[in-house]
C-alpha cells in the first residue's frame, strides 16, 4: 500500500479513494518491467528528490547522454554523480536519509515514470570507471514503479545535450563559473578550473 492517511484524507474529500486504488492495483509495480527499463535507459535527464535527517527536502536535475540511467535488475538503477557545484545536496542527503523518488519524463512525446526506492553511494572502482568522469555512483534499490499521466507535461523539443556532459576519449568542458575571481581559490586540488581552459 503506497497511501497514507494524509493521501486518504484528501482521497475522500475529492471522492477518488477507488480511483486512487484501482490506479495502484493496475499500474503500481515493485519491480521495473521491460518498458519500464526502455524508457529509464533511453532518458538523457531526470528529477532526483531527497530528503535530510531533518525531513526537509530538495530536489535536483541529473542529466547525461541517453543509458546514464541503467537498469541493473528489475529492482536495481544506477546513475552517476557526475562534478558539480561541490555542496552535495541530494548525495549528502542520501548518506543520512536513503529514501528518494525519481521522475523520468519525456517532454517530446508526452510520458513520466516515477521511481521510488532506498539509495546508496557506491564507490566501488570498476563501477565507477565504467562511468567516464563519475566520482561516484548512485545505486538505487526500487520501492516503486509506476507511470503518471502525461497530460500536463508541456511538449518541448531538445535543441542539443549538454556539451558539458563526461564522454569516453573527449576532454571534459570545464564549467566558467568555476573560474571566477570568487571561486577559484577554493575550488578542490586537481579541479580542471584550476588551470586556463579553453573549453
Amino acid at each position: 500500500m503506497i497511501y497514507h492517511e494524509g493521501n486518504r484524507h484528501l482521497q475522500d474529500r475529492f471522492d477518488t479513494r477507488r480511483l486512487a486504488d484501482r490506479i495502484e492495483q493496475r499500474l503500481c509495480a515493485t519491480e521495473i518491467g521491460d518498458d519500464d527499463r526502455t524508457f529509464i535507459e533511453s532518458r538523457d535527464m531526470f528529477f532526483l528528490a531527497t530528503v535530510d535527517e531533518r525531513g526537509f527536502p530538495t530536489c535536483s536535475y541529473k542529466g547525461g547522454d541517453p543509458g546514464f540511467v541503467r537498469v541493473v535488475d528489475t529492482r536495481t538503477i544506477v546513475f552517476p554523480n557526475y562534478d558539480g557545484n561541490g555542496m552535495y545536496l541530494s548525495t549528502g542527503n542520501v548518506s543520512v536519509n536513503p529514501n528518494v523518488g525519481l521522475l523520468f519524463i519525456d517532454f517530446e512525446d508526452p510520458t513520466r515514470l516515477r521511481v521510488n526506492g532506498e539509495a546508496s553511494l557506491v564507490f566501488d572502482r570498476s563501477l565507477v570507471q565504467s562511468y567516464p568522469g563519475a566520482q561516484f555512483v548512485v545505486a538505487v534499490t526500487v520501492r516503486e514503479v509506476f507511470p503518471n499521466c502525461g497530460r500536463y507535461i508541456h511538449r518541448m523539443q531538445r535543441v542539443e545535450r549538454s556539451r558539458y556532459v563526461p564522454r569516453a576519449g573527449e576532454p571534459v568542458a570545464v564549467a566558467e563559473w568555476k573560474q571566477q575571481e570568487s571561486y577559484v581559490d577554493v575550488l578542490p586540488a586537481g579541479d580542471p578550473a584550476r588551470q586556463p581552459s579553453n573549453s
